[in-house]
């Protein structure tokens, strides 16, 4: 797991909290990056290497949790937007699923959720067919 607490520099040490939590999917090829708080320029990092890690591993299918994902700013898009097209030039993909609502919109109103596959649990996600490459 990767973490980053109160007292990380960048950190208001006020008690925000950022996780990054990545765990193998049910069948090889798949992994699973499960994100809990804020995503902005201070706590980005975490999922930057997670996703290039998972990337670098050989998954297929990067799946990210952001069922506990409370906020994401332009700096948090910028990381999984990369992380996509990284992933595009191996053959493989990042999948959001579980967004909350201020999160999707977000998504929305930068036009950035029409490139994502997007499933409304992990559960759903890891049930749908692998999308074909090239989707968006």
């Amino acid at each position: 797991m990767v973490s980053e607490r109160d007292g990380w520099p960048g950190s208001t040490g006020d008690g925000d909290r950022f996780e990054v939590t990545v765990r193998p999917g049910p069948e090889p090829g798949i992994v699973v990056v499960a994100v809990v708080g804020e995503l902005d320029h201070d706590t980005a990092e975490p999922l930057r290497a997670a996703l290039d890690e998972g990337i670098a591993a050989g998954a297929r299918r990067v799946l990210v949790d952001c069922s506990a994902l409370l906020f994401c700013d332009s700096t948090g898009l910028n990381v999984l937007l990369r992380a996509r097209l990284a992933a595009k030039e191996t053959g493989a993909g990042v999948e959001l699923a579980a967004l909350r609502p201020q999160v999707a919109r977000m998504l929305a109103i930068t036009g950035a959720g029409a490139v994502f596959p997007r499933y409304a649990s992990i559960g759903d996600a890891l049930e749908a067919p692998e999308p074909e490459p090239g989707r968006e």
